[in-house]
């Protein structure tokens, strides 16, 4: 039954959900089967989703361990379309602030929920729009631009509803910006649209979604922010057969597979304990390799530059 009273940015930090008002997950809805791996993984997000920030770890593990044999899809489920509501106890931007200290100590991802006081976004269309205008150009590089918009608005408490944050990401994830301008305008609108309607068919009501199918069209579904566990469990109830790939978890290898890391992303990835990480972190720091970048809930680490680390 639709729940007129959730609102979407007030995310459940105990289920991992930033839910919308819907209907309960239509298990009959079928995936495409995709030809070339044996599991497909559809993900519904949405740029300003803490929870989705908060799977950032096992996302990127997942990644490394089976993303020979998994398809993965992003599609933007619309989190916040206007300030058209009140529920919740959040009518107006400055409300969500605390909510996004909180659910950052809760998942140990660094948020500063400041954004929502010194420059609050209108709308998560604007960059959920962009998003698919980058996968008009490039996958890969659209993922790296959705981590770059997240770290903006997450760490850096910059509006990125705004053009000037957009192409500020999309240059960074190495985007053609005059490109992406032009798309923005254009058809990523209608791609946007398009996604929007598959969430309401796959009766999506909450992010992060994800949904993981074999070719015989046997699906397991992850809803909200779960463990590393849920997400191997899921795989392999659906192909017994795989076996993930040993990946390299020195610090070098995990900087050059991913440019930024957090320490909760560091000891998933590494293996080393959280305290262990964040300490590794700050010795490189101190000797020039890895820029740090603090907020008030946490820290995000950068690699300088191509120095062996």
């Amino acid at each position: 039954m639709e729940n007129t009273n959730i609102n979407p940015l007030l995310c459940n930090s105990e289920t991992g959900v930033c839910e919308i008002p819907g209907t309960e997950i239509n298990n009959n809805y079928q995936l495409n089967s995709n030809k070339d791996k044996p599991l497909q993984l559809v993900y519904f997000t949405d740029p300003i989703c803490s929870s989705c920030w908060g799977i950032e770890p096992q996302l990127r593990k997942l990644k490394l361990e089976y993303g020979s044999i998994l398809n993965i899809e992003y599609h933007m489920g619309g989190l916040l379309p206007d300030w058209s509501y009140n529920s919740g106890g959040i009518s107006k931007p400055s409300d969500v602030a605390h909510h996004w200290d909180e659910v950052s100590l809760y998942y140990d991802m660094p948020i500063d929920g400041d954004v929502w006081l010194v420059d609050p976004l209108n709308s998560s269309y604007p960059p959920s729009i962009a998003f698919k205008a980058a996968e008009m150009q490039d996958k890969d590089k659209a993922v790296d631009f959705l981590r770059t918009l997240r770290e903006l608005v997450f760490l850096k408490k910059k509006n990125i509803a705004k053009w000037e944050y957009i192409a500020m990401a999309a240059e960074e994830a190495g985007l053609d910006v005059v490109k992406l301008k032009t798309d923005f305008e254009g058809s990523a609108q209608k791609l946007f649209e398009a996604d929007l309607k598959l969430a309401r068919d796959y009766g999506v009501r909450g992010f992060p979604t994800i949904f993981i199918q074999n070719k015989l069209g046997e699906r397991e579904t992850i809803y909200g922010t779960k463990p590393y566990s849920f997400f191997e469990t899921a795989i392999l109830n659906l192909n017994s057969d795989v076996t993930k790939e040993q990946y390299n978890k020195n610090r070098e290898a995990l900087f050059s597979k991913y440019n930024s890391l957090t320490a909760r992303e560091f000891s998933e990835l590494s293996g080393i304990s959280r305290n262990g990480s964040e300490k590794q972190l700050d010795e490189l720091t101190d000797i020039g390799v890895l820029e740090k970048l603090t907020t008030k809930n946490g820290s995000l680490w950068i690699r300088k530059s191509s120095d062996r680390i």
